[in-house]
């Protein structure tokens, strides 16, 4: 794998293995990730990298989830004004064509699936 390749997995895989929005499945495959590439070869690399990318594929938030979180949940656990901000945003992210969650964790993963041609 390329320098330039590997170190763009990297950064995205530091993000998702700290990301307060990272779920632990999801920082256990970055650190495992990170784990199986270092010192390895390049198959080994490559090899861990298609296993990341395939647990990622299908990880990332949609703005309809996030759309519909704020409208249940997030009034329980943040309060409703907080919900309501949550709602106000996200909505204004799906008028303007965005299709993915903007959190930390889920730009990470789309970033690293767009890159590989999975989304």
């Amino acid at each position: 794998m390329e320098k330039e390749l590997f170190d763009f997995v990297a950064e995205r895989a530091d993000v998702l293995a700290t990301a307060d929005t990272s779920k632990q499945e999801t920082k256990d495959a970055a650190l495992a990730w990170k784990s199986a590439v270092e010192g390895a070869d390049d198959e080994a690399v490559e090899a861990a990298t298609a296993a990341f990318i395939d647990f990622l594929e299908g990880r990332p938030n949609t703005v309809d989830g996030v759309i519909a979180f704020a409208q249940g949940p997030a009034v329980e656990l943040f309060g409703k004004e907080a919900a309501d901000q949550i709602l106000a945003e996200q909505t204004a992210r799906k008028e303007r064509g965005e299709k993915y969650c903007d959190c930390a964790a889920c730009t990470a993963a789309v970033e690293l699936l767009s890159k590989f041609g999975r989304i």
